[in-house]
């Protein structure tokens, strides 16, 4: 028997109705397929497109208006306890008691789920936070609350791990430490779901990704499926005569063309091909000043799908482009109303 997918999304729809306002639809039609254990899938899209609203309705938190999701075989708007203990989600901005130590918080966590304390330990190895646990929650950078509310996610030792913006807000360095942090995860055998705006960032943690735009999907698949709507990668030259170089190109069958850039070019090659075009200029009496490969990135696919400009890299935190005390109170399916750390 074919095992069933960790994570399945069919058709998914789900519309916010508000009080004397329109109704919101926030997906449309949604699918998604999450299969391979150790990977990493990204799930894309810019502030508002619908990724939060699509993993709440994954952790049974809101009701979808129509459509199926699945997470481990099992129907996630009526059964989701049952996929529980197999997965650990950390859900917009991390909840923790703010004048806990970090070790504290996740003991009582792990109290609360029956979980052995030797797991508090263990992940606080992961997020490396073993020399800082006895410091209150409110002490941590915004990094390490982002890290402690991930080790809080793990510490059922899940099969799956959503995390929705983990590195949202975080400086460079904390982003960088994120990034490993995720990867490092996946590389357990774990399959890691993460949700994010930062693409040029995601584009280097993620194996496959999914992007959504206002609500609706736009493009599955794996990295070098998804880059390939961007265009071909490029050489970019950099030489003193342009306009001379171009003209011997071309009288080799390369096709060149200036950039905005002084001195620049770019060469309609793949970048295996950059020392024939040193060989061609050579022989045309042109010697570069530089020469590098463009790749085609996450971002200009993105660019490409949606005709949008790529989310903002400082968006502002949360997802969802309306405010949820607009919606009617009834839309949750089992009772959780808040949102956070779910572990």
């Amino acid at each position: 028997m074919t095992a069933a997918p960790i994570v399945e999304i069919r058709d998914l729809r789900k519309v916010y109705s508000r009080m004397r306002k329109d109704d919101v639809v926030a997906v449309e039609r949604l699918d998604l397929t999450l299969g391979t254990p150790g990977t990493v899938h990204g799930f894309l899209g810019p502030n508002g497109s619908g990724k939060t609203t699509t993993i709440r309705c994954l952790l049974g938190l809101i009701r979808p208006t129509s459509g199926a999701v699945r997470v481990f075989g099992v129907d996630s708007t009526t059964s989701f306890h049952l996929a529980a203990p197999r997965v650990g989600a950390m859900v917009e901005n991390p909840k923790m008691f703010p004048n806990f130590s970090g070790r504290r918080n996740l003991s009582l966590l792990a109290d609360m789920a029956g979980i052995a304390k030797s797991e508090v330990d263990r992940v606080l190895s992961i997020v490396g936070l073993s020399e800082r646990d006895g410091d209150s929650f409110e002490s941590y950078s915004l990094g390490m609350k982002q890290r402690l509310a991930i080790a809080a996610a793990l510490l059922k030792n899940p099969e799956l791990l959503i995390l929705d913006e983990p590195a949202n807000g975080l400086d460079p360095a904390g982003i960088a430490e994120m990034r490993i942090l995720i990867r490092s995860i996946a590389e357990e055998g774990k399959a890691v779901l993460v949700s994010s705006h930062q693409l040029a960032e995601i584009e280097q943690v993620c194996d496959d990704v999914t992007i959504i735009h206002q609500g609706n999907l736009i493009e599955s698949g794996t990295l070098d499926q998804i880059r390939r709507h961007a265009g071909a990668d490029n050489v970019v030259v950099e030489i003193e005569n342009r306009d001379a170089a171009i003209t011997v190109l071309a009288a080799a069958g390369v096709q060149a063309r200036p950039r905005p850039a002084e001195r620049e070019l770019v060469v309609d090659v793949d970048a295996d091909r950059s020392s024939d075009v040193t060989r061609i200029l050579a022989e045309g009496g042109m010697y570069l000043q530089g020469l590098y490969a463009e790749r085609a990135t996450l971002e200009a696919a993105f660019l490409n799908l949606t005709g949008a400009a790529p989310p903002p890299p400082t968006a502002p935190p949360g997802d969802s482009a309306q405010n949820d005390a607009d919606y009617i109170a009834d839309d949750t399916a089992s009772g959780q109303t808040g949102t956070g750390v779910a572990s």
